[in-house]
């Protein structure tokens, strides 16, 4: 799977559809060869829609996107964590939304993979629709303890918080619950035994709060080599068409707190 730097898209009139030919970086894989330029093509803008939060009309007409993670070269050369980006695409292989992580060097540096993040998701003309907010959460012997459980606000528009992530302890598997704006228990989420996947995709399944009924997935993608070495990774995300777009927004959300937890490799051990 390849993964690329797209340059920031510039303003469209809201609604239309945008394309353009941008210098495309790829990796190995089943794209073309580096330096060969390729379009970009945006998700035709959908019509506003009553009670649906600005920007998030898109997900009301998809079941299944793609979270496509940029591969950054200085980090494995320099050891210097550089803020995260992602390419959110449909099935089509068109651009939904662009995610960028908003964190200062020294954070990033000093906390790594623990670090407290803010990440934007901006739309084909660059408005911030969403915002994903993980503050810090220490780490101690007792794992079992509240203050070392991770979370994740998320905000549509931005300023306006529809839900929240949570990381629950479990001695053989990773555990989440997606919760309402009230921190009230919606839907959960069960990871595999063995987070690393090494060699096969790793699948985390999206329940209903009974814990049975299925509601969807998250999984990553294995890439070979690049998912064992490299922090460039591939999630396919599934739910529902008619499920209710602030649970596909919250369950998208958790995709991301997802990665930094389980597959975010820190430079300073790649080379381990």
């Amino acid at each position: 799977m390849g993964y690329y730097n797209p340059q920031q898209p510039s303003a469209f009139p809201y609604c239309q559809p945008t394309g353009g030919t941008h210098p495309i970086q790829y990796q190995p894989g089943n794209y073309p060869v580096p330096s060969q330029s390729a379009p970009i093509t945006w998700m035709p803008g959908p019509t506003l829609m009553p009670d649906c939060p600005p920007g998030l009309e898109y997900l009301t007409q998809l079941d299944n996107i793609h979270v496509l993670q940029h591969f950054e070269p200085l980090e494995m050369i320099t050891r210097f964590e550089t803020n995260n980006k992602y390419d959110i695409k449909n099935n089509l292989d068109q651009m939904v939304y662009i995610v960028t992580e908003d964190t200062d060097d020294f954070t990033r540096n000093a906390y790594r993979t623990l670090r407290p993040f803010v990440l934007r998701v901006t739309d084909f003309m660059g408005r911030e629709i969403m915002t994903m907010q993980r503050p810090f959460r220490c780490t101690c012997c007792c794992f079992c303890c509240p203050a070392t459980r991770q979370e994740l606000e998320v905000q549509c528009p931005p300023g306006i918080t529809i839900g929240f992530v949570m990381d629950h302890w479990n001695l053989c598997r990773a555990v989440y619950s997606i919760q309402n704006e009230k921190k009230e228990n919606v839907l959960s989420i069960r990871g595999p035994c063995s987070t690393y996947g090494c060699g096969s995709d790793s699948v985390f399944e999206v329940k209903a709060i009974d814990g049975v009924s299925n509601i969807g997935s998250i999984i990553r993608k294995w890439n070979g080599l690049m998912s064992a070495m490299g922090n460039a990774d591939h999630f396919d995300i599934h739910f529902p068409l008619d499920l209710d777009v602030k649970m596909k927004a919250m369950i998208f959300g958790a995709c991301f707190l997802i990665d930094f937890m389980y597959f975010e490799r820190s430079p300073q051990h790649s080379s381990r």
